[in-house]
């Protein structure tokens, strides 16, 4: 299911991070938290990427 979702202000596709339970956007430079098994697609949750 995961191969599915895409970046909200992007639209291009996310990678998997298992170490960290995230979706990376590189080109968007944020990282997308999946808690309890649930990505969180809101801007304001995710982790700017240095």
């Amino acid at each position: 299911m995961l191969e599915t979702l895409v970046c909200p202000l992007t639209q291009t596709v996310l990678e998997y991070d298992a170490a960290r339970q995230e979706l990376v956007s590189k080109p968007a430079r944020l990282a997308f938290p999946i808690r309890n098994g649930i990505p969180i697609m809101l801007v304001d949750e995710a982790r700017k990427l240095g």
